[in-house]
């Protein structure tokens, strides 16, 4: 069942944010957002670090701080290196076959050794 706080609060996305994306977005908030976000987060997740980024980010804010639109440039990691998905492994770049271990596999199983208890 979804929380009918999580369709209130200032960033919509807010519960799938992850923190890199997280501190150029709350720039843009008022003290009264951030502390609405600060709220949610202590009685759902309570995660430390985004404690401590909001918590930071208010006492700016009650400071005379402004809230700004934040940095359209700033790292978003939810969005990944360059746009591009996958993985960069091709066949050029993937290590060389090696042996099978001394132990056998599973269409080889390993021999028992000779008696040893002479």
């Amino acid at each position: 069942m979804a929380d009918p706080a999580r369709s209130t609060l200032p960033l919509p996305d807010y519960d799938h944010l992850p923190i890199g994306g997280l501190e150029s977005r709350v720039r843009s908030l008022s003290a009264d957002e951030v502390e609405q976000l600060l709220a949610y987060e202590r009685s759902h997740a309570d995660r430390l670090a985004v404690t401590r980024l909001l918590g930071s980010r208010l006492e700016q804010l009650r400071g005379g701080a402004e809230p700004t639109s934040g940095d359209p440039n700033a790292v978003r990691p939810e969005a990944g290196p360059g746009g591009r998905g996958g993985s960069p492994v091709s066949p050029a770049t993937s290590p060389q076959p090696h042996s099978p271990p001394p132990h056998g596999t599973p269409d080889q199983p390993a021999q028992p050794k000779g008696d040893r208890t002479r």
